[in-house]
């Protein structure tokens, strides 16, 4: 299981990556919107929000960097928009890990299926790191 970086931006995130692609010189990434995934009745997106970026990543020397802006009605706190992602192949692993982690921290999503994931929770755990658990597809 690696474990990934996962950053997020106050509405700049396209003009972001576009900066770390030239500085880096990296492949152009694959640019997933919010207007791109399926709409959903309790998180309502306005059409500047269906424009901003949802996820993306780069692969620097070796590593691969997540991107994701923050759309409206979502905090946003400079300083605290990095989260470490770890990607599992096994369910119950990742229940045991996300269980752990969540002792005296915050759960922001509990685990549940989504439509990138079998499996996907988000939690903050007691020292302020944020991680995303993911199964891998």
């Amino acid at each position: 299981m690696a474990i990934e970086v996962y950053i997020n931006f106050n509405k700049n995130c396209r003009e972001a990556v576009e900066f770390y692609e030239k500085v880096f010189e990296t492949d152009q990434p694959k640019i997933m919107t919010f207007g791109d995934i399926p709409s959903d009745p309790a998180f309502p997106l306005s059409e500047e929000d269906k424009k901003l970026i949802m996820h993306t990543f780069l692969t620097i020397e070796g590593s691969k960097i997540m991107f994701s802006d923050v759309p409206s009605g979502m905090p946003f706190v400079q300083g605290n928009n990095i989260s470490l992602t770890v990607g599992f192949n096994n369910i119950d692993k990742l229940k045991s890990v996300f269980n752990r982690l969540k002792e005296d921290g915050t759960v922001t999503m509990e685990l549940q299926e989504t439509f990138w994931s079998k499996c996907y929770g988000y939690l903050i755990d007691k020292f302020g790191i944020g991680w995303q658990l993911v199964i891998n597809e």
